[in-house]
């Protein structure tokens, strides 16, 4: 029975735009071939660490939300580990409770972004005279 799953994980601030990509990529993927499926993918960008993390003290954070199997996650885990681009990591299961509030939390991000899309941008114009 495949459980769900978040797993958030911090890149290192050295990493270039792409390499950062490349790194995301490596993991979606990791997670898709171990019979997983992305349920969610959010890209939170350069934060500031709460102490420091190896001499760091911003990284790139990155969030997905998957299905798999629980003894996948000892795998992706262990991707984790022998990553160097990989200075922190966290994956935990989500009981019932925590994915009705995703779900919630990801529909309100939509909508949001749905209604943003969709306002007119206003231009004024201003009338000599």
């Amino acid at each position: 029975m495949k459980n769900q799953y978040e797993t958030v994980f911090i890149l290192t601030p050295v990493l270039s735009d792409s390499q950062m990509k490349e790194a995301v990529t490596k993991f979606k993927d990791i997670i898709t071939s171990g019979g997983g499926e992305i349920v969610n993918e959010e890209d939170w960008g350069l934060r500031k660490l709460a102490y420091p993390i190896q001499k760091k003290t911003t990284g790139f954070y990155h969030l997905f939300e998957f299905k798999a199997e629980p003894e996948f996650v000892r795998t992706l885990e262990i991707q984790y580990r022998r990553d160097e681009r990989i200075i922190r990591f966290l994956t935990f299961r989500l009981d019932k409770y925590a994915v009705e509030y995703s779900e919630k939390r990801r529909n309100k991000r939509q909508a949001v972004a749905t209604e943003a899309a969709a306002a007119p941008t206003t231009t004024s114009t201003v009338k000599e005279g």
